[in-house]
């Protein structure tokens, strides 16, 4: 079977061995074969942007508490340290790259923001991001040369004038929507597809033989297993 090359990414780290979205979390994955992770980036209060992908720190942290009611100060506080800032992430994942998710509808401000942490750690040339069409379009009014992965739902495509708007380098898909036909249109229209978040080396198996460009996992390592016993074939 030919395989493309194959970008893998590790969906929030190596969530089941780490806490999503930590340092620690982001150094598994790197050790287990990931060419890149996936990180989700919202601003505190006095607008420091850090990972979380909740709106609230209760699910990881034990503290109901909105992201946005406190200051960076006060979540370093409340999780002893265990939410790092972009710009930490972005540091300790140096020479790697890094997708960064927007989750809820981030603000053109909030998006501002955050393009510019990326920018002033030097890391745009590795960075990209990934969301709905909304903080996409965001997005690219805050940095025209962003590279981006259009998340997308559905498979009714997206409209012409929305991709011309974007410019998106990748069509970043829902797993379960993904076959051979749906990534030969994608291809044939010019863009890169993406993956989330298969777990199973079944269900791996069958999106490398559809031909997809980059899949995001939560299990980087069968992945990344994967991939070597597929590209060491004769």
């Amino acid at each position: 079977m030919p395989v493309r090359t194959l970008t893998a990414v590790g969906h929030r780290g190596d969530p089941y061995r780490f806490r999503e979205n930590t340092l620690a979390s982001l150094a598994s994955a790197i050790r287990r074969g990931a060419d890149a992770v996936e990180i989700d980036v919202r601003l505190t209060r006095d607008g420091v942007p850090v990972l979380l992908h909740d709106r609230t720190l209760r699910r990881l942290w034990a503290h109901d508490s909105p992201l946005a009611a406190l200051s960076a100060a006060e979540v370093d506080g409340l999780t002893a340290g265990g939410v790092p800032t972009l710009a930490d992430a972005l540091a300790a994942t140096e020479g790697h790259r890094v997708m960064v998710d927007l989750p809820g509808a981030p603000d053109p401000r909030a998006v501002r923001r955050i393009v510019g942490a990326v920018r002033d750690a030097g890391a745009a040339d590795r960075v990209y991001y990934c969301a709905g069409a909304e903080a996409m379009l965001a997005v690219r009014a805050a940095d025209p040369a962003a590279e981006i992965a259009l998340t997308w739902t559905t498979l009714a495509p997206p409209r012409p004038a929305l991709l011309t708007a974007v410019r998106p380098r990748w069509l970043n898909y829902r797993f379960p929507l993904v076959d051979r036909e749906l990534a030969a249109q994608v291809h044939a229209d010019g863009y890169l597809l993406s993956v989330w978040t298969p777990d199973t080396a079944r269900a791996m198996r069958r999106l490398v033989a559809t031909g997809v460009d980059s899949v995001t996992t939560n299990r980087v390592d069968v992945l990344s297993a994967l991939r070597d016993r597929l590209t060491a074939r004769p």
